[in-house]
């Protein structure tokens, strides 16, 4: 029920509303999916249109037999109107008692896939629409791919024009099926279906009585609880400096928004790039000083040091820093009506920082029918693609997936000053990923092994985790590697899946090169964590003799091949992939399944392996 506003509780209604959670959601979809017409029976059935507006669109509704055409209210421009469908981004605003939400209405077509793009980018929610009729089109599956690439983290998938295919529970739950398989590798937190009638109402802000089978609730319910803080990383603390505020001799404080992450009275920030330190002195708000603030809070730091900082630095903590490049990999949506020119310099907006790039290479495009990586030279308006970059000075970076704040920078023409692309960290440049360039003969070094141990004070160690593809190799790499972090120990995982450990192939068989390759890493002191499958017990053997026994531990994930068909979400099982072949180890150091033991303990089994050994 709506609250009575009276002039006696006018201030405490403003400051309620002020105070309500912002949901940003966008609306996609294929052409005359109806996302239009669910917005504006959105807006209409909150009450969220004027009268004015009303009356407009009742007049210049043409529909026969319709009194009010609910697509008006976001198709605005007049070419919109007269072609009957999306171009720009349309953006409107309503609230609820809940919540208050704006609402971004994209284009269907595939040539303003930049302007879905651009809609997409700020959103908590991406409500995909699917015409009950037609089914999932490559529309949909493309829009779903885009929504997931820009990292928003819920999916609600609206079935409409329910009421043309007379409410059928079977077209809803094949549909359901069928689209939930297509998005168990893309990433969501959750995706949520609902069938509805735009037109109608049904299940948009009141529950269909022509819908008996499905309890689900409607989008607005689903709107008003799903959680918008998903997407924000509470675990990494980042805090672009925006400007130095002194406004006299006693007072010097970075004022910024935080990114990511919580920062307290008296912790220790280290400024990047100089790496100087300092302890937190005051948190200070206009309203006053805090003991604590978060993200997406804006604030100003005082230090109890005087450290040399600016505007595009970066405040961090000492022990969690963000990835140092000046090369890099990223995902990039063009959204210039000019191609990319490799060979001319443009500007990167990172956070605060603004600094000259050079795009070295495409090294493919993301095909919008099949989403397949296709190999390509160049990048033009509405593309897809991943870019190796190449900045003028080096960069304070997180890879999006982990960090969207951090992750997220814009491409700018120095010449026109117009954005030509969006982009998205995935992380170092494949040359930087690679490392060594195996097999290449290098100079002698100056270094023995016992200097290295001596100045890292520990011992070089190669751990192998092996087992069939999806039975949790990875997962359990990057879990030893933060413990043994923990431990104050040096660790690296080279995993075929993020590209550090392409010395092997996806396929998990093992070049020549990878006793090398790890030999070298171990004798530089590292503890090197390879999650590769090794199939044939040859190779593994190759890999204990070139590191020496004393320096070896093996771990065999032995998760059952019925279970890593379950685990697997990168199609290596499948109708056109048999079976791998795989010879079970019969002298692992340790054994794990992670059907029956957690991560955490499994990489603590294998911390145990490496005291025994006396390597940790």
């Amino acid at each position: 029920m709506a609250t009575q506003v009276t002039p006696e509780n006018i201030q405490a209604y403003l400051k309620q509303h002020q105070e309500k959670e912002l949901c940003r959601f966008v609306t996609v979809g294929s052409v005359d999916d109806g996302k239009s017409t669910l917005i504006g029976r959105l807006l209409h059935d909150t009450h969220g249109i004027y009268e004015d507006q009303l009356d407009a669109v009742k007049k210049a509704t043409k529909q026969e037999g319709t009194e009010i055409d609910f697509s008006l209210f976001t198709d605005g421009l007049k070419a919109e109107r007269e072609q009957g469908i999306t171009i720009d981004v349309a953006y409107r605003y309503f609230s609820t008692e809940e919540r208050k939400f704006i609402i971004a209405d994209t284009p269907g077509h595939v040539q303003y896939t930049r302007n879905m793009a651009t809609g997409a980018s700020t959103a908590n929610v991406a409500v995909i629409l699917i015409d009950a009729r037609l089914g999932i089109l490559q529309q949909s599956r493309r829009h779903a791919y885009i929504a997931s690439l820009l990292g928003i983290p819920h999916l609600a998938v609206c079935v409409n024009k329910m009421d043309l295919k007379n409410y059928e529970q079977g077209v809803f739950d094949e549909i359901q099926k069928e689209f939930s398989e297509f998005c168990k590798p893309l990433h969501f937190n959750e995706v949520k279906f609902i069938p509805i009638s735009a037109m109608f109402g049904d299940n948009v802000v009141h529950a269909s009585v022509k819908t008996p089978w499905y309890t689900g609730g409607t989008i607005l319910e689903y709107l008003e609880k799903v959680p918008v803080q998903a997407a924000i990383n509470k675990e990494d603390f980042r805090f672009p400096v925006q400007y130095v505020l002194r406004p006299n001799l006693n007072y010097r404080g970075f004022s910024g928004t935080i990114a990511s992450g919580t920062v307290k009275k008296g912790d220790t920030l280290m400024t990047l790039p100089s790496g100087k330190k300092s302890k937190v002195l005051s948190i200070d708000t206009y309203d006053g000083e805090l003991e604590e603030a978060r993200a997406p809070m804006a604030v100003t730091i005082r230090l109890e040091d005087e450290i040399d900082s600016s505007r595009g630095d970066m405040l961090v903590k000492e022990d969690n820093v963000p990835l140092e490049l000046q090369r890099f990999s990223a995902k990039v949506v063009w959204l210039s009506e000019q191609a990319l020119d490799r060979g001319r310099s443009y500007l990167i907006k990172h956070t605060t920082q603004l600094a000259r790039i050079d795009v070295e290479e495409v090294q493919f495009l993301v095909d919008l029918e099949s989403l397949e990586e296709k190999p390509a030279n160049r990048i033009e308006m509405n593309d897809i693609g991943q870019i190796t970059i190449s900045a003028h000075n080096k960069m304070f970076l997180d890879p999006y997936r982990k960090n969207i704040a951090t992750g997220a920078f814009i491409i700018i023409d120095p010449i026109s000053n117009n954005t030509v692309a969006a982009g998205m960290v995935v992380g170092p440049a494949p040359e930087q990923q690679k490392g060594l360039k195996l097999g290449a003969k290098l100079p002698a070094s100056r270094l023995g092994v016992t200097d290295r141990e001596k100045a890292l004070g520990q011992k070089g160690a190669t751990v192998l985790i092996t087992g069939l593809p999806a039975s949790g190799k990875s997962e359990i790499g990057y879990e030893l590697e933060k413990q043994i972090f923990d431990l104050k120990k040096h660790a690296l995982v080279m995993d075929p899946d993020d590209g550090l450990g392409r010395a092997a192939p996806l396929d998990g068989s093992s070049p020549a090169q990878t006793p090398e390759f790890a030999l070298r890493l171990t004798n530089s002191g590292l503890i090197t964590i390879f999650t590769y499958a090794m199939p044939l017990r040859a190779d593994r053997a190759a890999l204990r003799d070139a590191v020496g026994r004393e320096h070896f531990v093996e771990v065999f994930a032995s998760a059952s091949l019925d279970e890593c068909k379950k685990r697997d979400i990168r199609g290596l099982y499948g109708p056109n992939h048999p079976d791998p072949s795989y010879e079970r180890p019969q002298e692992a150091d340790v054994e794990v399944d992670l059907g029956k033991v957690s991560e955490a303990e499994a990489a603590g089994a294998i911390i145990g392996a490496l005291k025994k050994k006396n390597l940790l």
